[in-house]
């Protein structure tokens, strides 16, 4: 019964990164949909579009994975908030990258519903978080 109790000695801290994580996922949503000239969430929900689905479920997963990262290495709350933000402007500007450099026409293709466009800025996206999260085992 007493290593159950050990194991369990990290509960308090366990939620507390939980929480703070998914307000921070809430937050980039939040944020990511701001910057984005079209309303994933509206293509998405009225109209059945695959593409902003694509689109702002690989944008969630990238920051997710660096989310993970910065949780798993960081020291303390703060480290973890200083982490997590950071890995939020990368997200954000993997974003701008493709819409400005990579795929320009991104934002009509999206709302056209075009798999492909869709497909590499999820891919972007994810690669990002990929690269931003081994970068933060510091």
């Amino acid at each position: 019964m007493e290593s159950a109790m050990e194991s369990l000695a990290g509960i308090g801290p366990f939620f507390l990164y939980l929480a703070i994580s998914l307000a921070l996922l809430v937050v980039f949503k939040g944020i990511y949909t701001i910057i984005t000239p079209y309303d994933e969430w509206g293509l998405v929900k009225n109209e059945g579009n695959q593409a902003a689905a694509i689109g702002i479920g690989g944008a969630m997963i990238g920051f997710t994975l660096a989310l993970a990262a910065a949780a798993s290495n960081s020291v303390s709350i703060t480290d973890f908030a200083l982490w997590a933000a950071v890995a939020l402007v990368a997200q954000l500007l993997a974003f701008t990258l493709v819409r400005l450099a990579i795929l320009p026409g991104l934002v009509e293709k999206i709302e056209q519903n075009n798999i492909a466009a869709a497909l590499v800025l999820a891919s972007i996206n994810i690669s990002v978080g990929l690269l931003n999260a081994a970068c933060m085992s510091y």
